[in-house]
C-alpha cells in the first residue's frame, strides 16, 4: 500500500457515525485515531501564551464584550448559585461549549482523562460491559448497535434496544460521549443500564459489573456451497491481520466465494481500512481527501502485489459509515464485488486529533474523503448496488437465523459462480 501527501499532515481522525463500543472502546461510530500521535504541539513558550492570550482578548471569539458577560455571570453565581460551583468544569464547559458552535458533531473537546483513555481504546480489549451503541445525531436516541461476550451479555441486553437511563439518570437528552463517560468506569464496579425494548414497549434495568472484554472486531465460517463469509465489527489495529487470516484460512478450506458483512460497522483507523482494501484490490487509488480549499491533502493506493479475484459481495447497512463506507464504496467503484443491503450512513469527512500542552485534545473535522472515483459519500452514504431491507422482526425472533439481507448476499454468489440455490437444496436433501 502507497500513501501520497501534498501536504505534510497526519491524516488523523477518523471517526465514524456516532458509534461507541462500551467494550470501553471510543471507536466504532465515535472517534478513531489514525496517526494521532504525530500531531503532537510543541510546547509553548510563556511569551507565546501570552500572545495568545492577547490575541484571543481582540478576536471574535473572546472580545472585550465576551470578556465582561463572563465575569458579570460569575458575579450573579458567586451571589446567587445555591450549589458550590467547581472551578475546573467552568473552564471545561466554556471549551465545550465553543467547539460545540461548530455545529459539527465531530469536532469535540477531550479532557486529559478522555483523551488518555481514547487513546488506550483501539487496541481490541477494554474495561466495559461489553455494548456497542450509536447515536442518531437529530433524534439524539442511543442504541445498542452489538452485543459482546461478557456482562452485558450475561445480563440479557439485546441488538436494538434503546438506552434511556444509566444508575437511574435519564440519558435521552445527553450526547453519546456524556453517555459513554457514564457507563464506563473503575474495573469490578457495577452499574445499571435501563433500555426500552420495542418489541414488547416495556422497559428493563439491567445491573452487570465492569470489566475486561475482548471485543471480537473479526468472525469467519464456511457457509454451504463454500462461501466463505466474514463479519468485521470494526477497524481496530487487530482487524487487518484478522481479516487476511480469515480469508487465507477461508481460501484452505476450498472457499469460492467470499460475503464480507459490515453491518452496523460503524468504522474505525482508516489505515487498517486501507491495508484491507490494499489486500483485496487491484492496483489504483483507494481513498484520497481533500481540504476546505479543495486541495488533496492525502491519497492511498494499492499495489499491484495482492488481488481478491473470487465472487465477492459487501453486506452493508444503515449503520455502516465512514472506514467501512471507505471499503464499500472502494469495492463498488472498482467493480469487484456488488454491495448488499442499504444504503450506508454517509459519514465522508475526516478528524484529526491536536493534543494540547496540559495532556487534553480537540479533535476538528479537517477535510472530506471521496472514493476512487471521485464520489463525495457525505450525508449521502454508498449506495447498494441490490437494495435490501432487513426483515427486523423475522431476524429477531429467529435469533438472527432468519436473516433475508444475508440471503440475497448468499444468492448473489450463486449466480456468479452459475449455481442455483433450488439445485443446492436438492442436493443437500440427497
Amino acid at each position: 500500500m502507497k500513501k501520497m501527501s501534498n501536504k505534510k499532515i497526519a491524516f488523523g481522525v477518523l471517526a465514524t457515525v456516532v458509534t461507541f463500543c462500551l467494550t470501553g472502546c471510543f471507536s466504532s461510530v465515535k472517534m478513531i485515531k489514525d496517526e494521532a500521535e504525530s500531531t503532537q504541539y510543541e510546547s509553548k513558550t510563556e511569551d507565546s501564551k501570552q500572545d495568545s492570550i492577547k490575541m484571543l482578548n481582540n478576536s471574535d471569539v473572546i472580545g472585550k464584550e465576551t470578556n465582561d458577560k463572563l465575569e458579570e455571570i460569575e458575579e450573579l453565581i458567586n451571589e446567587n448559585f445555591y450549589f458550590e460551583g467547581d472551578a475546573e468544569a467552568k473552564q471545561e464547559g466554556i471549551i465545550r461549549g465553543y467547539l460545540e458552535s461548530l455545529d459539527d458533531p465531530y469536532s469535540v473537546y477531550y479532557t486529559e482523562e478522555e483523551y488518555a483513555s481514547f487513546m488506550e481504546d483501539t487496541g481490541g480489549e477494554y474495561v466495559g460491559v461489553g455494548i456497542a451503541v450509536s447515536q442518531n445525531i437529530d433524534t439524539k436516541v442511543i442504541t445498542v448497535m452489538q452485543v459482546f461476550d461478557g456482562p452485558a451479555k450475561e445480563a440479557g441486553i439485546l441488538s436494538k434496544d434503546v438506552v434511556t437511563k444509566v444508575n437511574g439518570q435519564d440519558i435521552t437528552t445527553l450526547d453519546i460521549d456524556s453517555v459513554v463517560d457514564i457507563i464506563r468506569g473503575k474495573e469490578g464496579t457495577e452499574v445499571t443500564i435501563t433500555v426500552y425494548r420495542a418489541s414488547d414497549a416495556k422497559e428493563y434495568d439491567f445491573t452487570m459489573p465492569r470489566q475486561k472484554v475482548e471485543n471480537p472486531t473479526v468472525e469467519y465460517k464456511m457457509l454451504d456451497n463454500n462461501i466463505g463469509y466474514i463479519q468485521v465489527t470494526n477497524f481496530y489495529e487487530v482487524t487487518g491481520d484478522q481479516f487476511i487470516e480469515g480469508v487465507e484460512s477461508l481460501k484452505e478450506q476450498g472457499m469460492e466465494g467470499l460475503i464480507v458483512d459490515l453491518r452496523d460497522n460503524g468504522g474505525g483507523l482508516l489505515d487498517i481500512a486501507v491495508d484491507m482494501l490494499d489486500y483485496m484490490l487491484p492496483e489504483g487509488k483507494i481513498v484520497y481527501t481533500e481540504d476546505k480549499d479543495g486541495n488533496v491533502t492525502s491519497e492511498y493506493t494499492s499495489d499491484e502485489k495482492h488481488q481478491f479475484t473470487m465472487p465477492l459481495v459487501v453486506l452493508v447497512n444503515e449503520y455502516s459509515a465512514s472506514a467501512s463506507e471507505i471499503f464499500a464504496g472502494a469495492v463498488k467503484d472498482y467493480g469487484t464485488g456488488t454491495i448488499i443491503g442499504e444504503t450506508t450512513y454517509g459519514k465522508g469527512i475526516v478528524q484529526r486529533l491536536f493534543p494540547l500542552d496540559d495532556g487534553s485534545a480537540v479533535k476538528l473535522t479537517i477535510a472530506k474523503y471521496f472514493t476512487p472515483n471521485g464520489n463525495d459519500i457525505h450525508k449521502v452514504g454508498v449506495k447498494p448496488d441490490v437494495e435490501v431491507e432487513l426483515d427486523v422482526e423475522a431476524y429477531r425472533e429467529s435469533d438472527g437465523e432468519k436473516d433475508n439481507q444475508l440471503d440475497a448476499a448468499i444468492e448473489c454468489i450463486m449466480q456468479k459462480l452459475g449455481k442455483s440455490t433450488t439445485d443446492s437444496a436438492e442436493d443437500a436433501e440427497k
